[in-house]
């Protein structure tokens, strides 16, 4: 009952002070990445169900485990043809969302940035993939020139951010024309005609949209025995059920916001001009 307390509480204080969201998400995930290094926690997002069979993409056995968060990367990445293209992933987490891009998507070269330095030391020790690299960086404030690539994919992350119209502005600077903005996150209900609003000022067009809830819920519902084991055997004890909460495990404040439509999860393909 106390994890879900504190969670709610910081969950307000989140939406009341951007800047506290931004900086406490940062040191949560340093610690994570401090905390907990083995490679079998590689994807932190809620994961994905298809509807379609032709969405399902074909894995080899050791991604298996994660295949409900990878499935959410298919969705996204896998709108645009990106084989041979140069790729930014913005807030590449643990690293095994843009390594599935590389491995199976195949750009020329895939770069993840974070703004957890830890969280990329991982990676680094982490992937070695020709053509895959990570670096710092704030999602705000990208460390690359205008024009740099053909794609930008955020997937799970811009809702830690404090400014999401600064965010868009440097995924517009970053791009080639004709680039594509490959996007997936959700937020509260009471927030998504003001997301709504900043894509459509981002001076990028929209391509595609779509409400993605039901196959969220589908993908937690059905990876729930994975998620809880594996937090119970990796969490501080002291920290399980706050951790749960923040997994979207059953029973847990979002999994039961977007099941009463609280919260909505959406995926966005952009195109800059």
């Amino acid at each position: 009952m106390r994890g879900i307390v504190l969670a709610k509480l910081y969950t307000h204080m989140c939406h009341v002070y951007p800047k506290f969201r931004k900086a406490t998400r940062k040191q949560m995930y340093q610690f994570m990445a401090r905390y907990y290094q083995k490679r079998d926690w590689s994807f932190m997002n809620y994961g994905y169900a298809p509807e379609d069979t032709a969405e399902v993409p074909t894995l080899q056995s050791e991604d298996e485990i994660n295949r409900y968060c990878i499935q959410l990367y298919h969705h996204v990445a896998n709108t645009v043809e990106l084989r041979g293209l140069k790729v930014l992933e913005v807030g590449s987490g643990r690293g095994g969302g843009a390594d599935y891009i590389k491995r199976y998507l195949g750009p020329a070269q895939m770069i993840g940035v974070d703004f957890s330095d830890k969280a990329v030391n991982l990676c680094r020790r982490h992937y070695c993939v020709e053509g895959l690299s990570f670096m710092p960086g704030d999602a705000e404030h990208l460390p690359f020139d205008d024009g740099s690539f053909d794609a930008v994919v955020n997937v799970e992350s811009s809702h830690c951010y404090a400014s999401m119209t600064a965010f868009l502005a440097q995924v517009k600077r970053v791009l080639k024309p004709g680039g594509h903005f490959l996007f997936a996150d959700f937020r509260p209900r009471e927030q998504i005609d003001e997301l709504d609003e900043q894509l459509a000022h981002s001076e990028m067009q929209l391509v595609r949209q779509k409400d993605i809830t039901p196959n969220v819920i589908e993908a937690l519902d059905a990876d729930h025995e994975r998620r809880i084991a594996h937090i119970r055997r990796g969490a501080p004890k002291l920290l399980v059920k706050l951790i749960q909460e923040f997994a979207g495990t059953k029973g847990a404040g979002i999994y039961k916001g977007f099941r009463t439509g609280a919260f909505v999860y959406k995926s966005f393909v952009m195109q800059k001009a």
